[in-house]
């Protein structure tokens, strides 16, 4: 897996069109021309920034081509990096249910529901939270416009600490991404190992 920084100043926003999320998606997508009949292996998360600069991170299995606006740091992650059993952790996700009978996607709502459904999900990607060191921030929704029709996605920011309790399925998790919308920026585990 390779993990790269990408770096964006105020004439790259000009330059690249910037204005929202599908902005990002379509600079980040570029990064990987599409090969006939294979997916896209990717993940990213729109770090921020400021008036100056904003930073995105990208994770592939492949390396991204060179942009031709901005500055793409890549390295290649160690094959010791998956192999902690505690790690600090933060993941925007777009917290959704689909509803048994008429199997619509419905937004999660509230505090509690959210942490309710973060636990379900951790369990299926294969580690468990540390209570006390959990938060949950940034609740909204997120709305842009593709291909003349609104676009609007549920977004949660949830952060703290996890121990691995299913290595196989913690490795998925961290190399395809949580839950849906993961073409827009959702999904990315971001990991720091803790000893």
């Amino acid at each position: 897996m390779i993990l790269s920084m990408y770096k964006l100043d105020r004439n790259d926003f000009s330059s690249l069109k910037i204005t929202d999320l599908y902005s990002i998606h379509r600079i980040v997508y570029d990064l990987f021309p599409k090969k006939e009949g294979i997916p896209r292996e990717f993940l990213f998360a729109d770090k921020g920034g400021d008036w100056r600069q904003r930073r995105i991170l990208i994770l592939s299995k492949e390396s991204p081509q060179i942009p031709e606006y901005g500055v793409l740091e890549s390295k290649k992650i160690p094959e010791t990096f998956l192999q902690f059993q505690n790690y600090g952790f933060e993941v925007v996700l777009n917290p959704t249910t689909r509803e048994g009978a008429t199997k619509k996607v419905l937004p999660v709502k509230g505090k509690e529901n959210l942490n309710a459904w973060f636990k379900r999900k951790a369990e299926d990607a294969g580690f468990c939270i540390d209570e006390q060191k959990f938060e949950i921030s940034k609740t909204g929704v997120v709305v842009f416009n593709k291909d003349n029709a609104e676009c609007t996605f549920n977004t949660a920011t949830f952060k703290g600490t996890l121990q691995v309790v299913d290595k196989q399925k913690f490795t998925h998790s961290f190399e395809n991404g949580i839950g849906r919308g993961k073409g827009f920026g959702f999904g990315l585990l971001q990991l720091v190992p803790i000893n």
